[in-house]
């Protein structure tokens, strides 16, 4: 959208004021690049930490499974466990959704 309706605001947040002739090509081509990656990046980190973390209930689950046949001690342990790194879950969960959804307002700030 910015691109189409203020193509001169899109160009010149490409380059910084002062840019020398010669280097204007590859600068455009490197913030095209960095542009286009952004969203990409934002999409990975989300997908890696959602990922990460319910791999890693996932995997406490199945030991609280296994050990409630072995110790009971142990399973309470392992399932208090659980607990904590359930809510310590949802509160990435929180601040992921804070942190993209401000990274998002300001990469449509930076391109409208």
């Amino acid at each position: 959208m910015g691109l189409r309706f203020k193509i001169k605001n899109s160009l010149a947040h490409l380059l910084p004021q002062g840019t020398p002739t010669p280097l204007i090509p590859i600068l455009v081509i490197i913030e095209t690049i960095s542009l286009l990656i952004q969203p990409v990046a934002l999409a990975v980190q989300l997908t890696a930490n959602i990922t990460a973390g319910r791999l890693l209930i996932h995997l406490i689950g199945n030991a609280v499974l296994v050990l409630s046949t072995i110790s009971f001690s142990a399973t309470l342990l392992t399932s208090m466990l659980l607990t904590l790194l359930t809510i310590l879950e949802n509160a990435v969960a929180l601040i992921q959704a804070y942190v993209s959804t401000h990274l998002v307002s300001l990469y449509l700030h930076n391109n409208t």
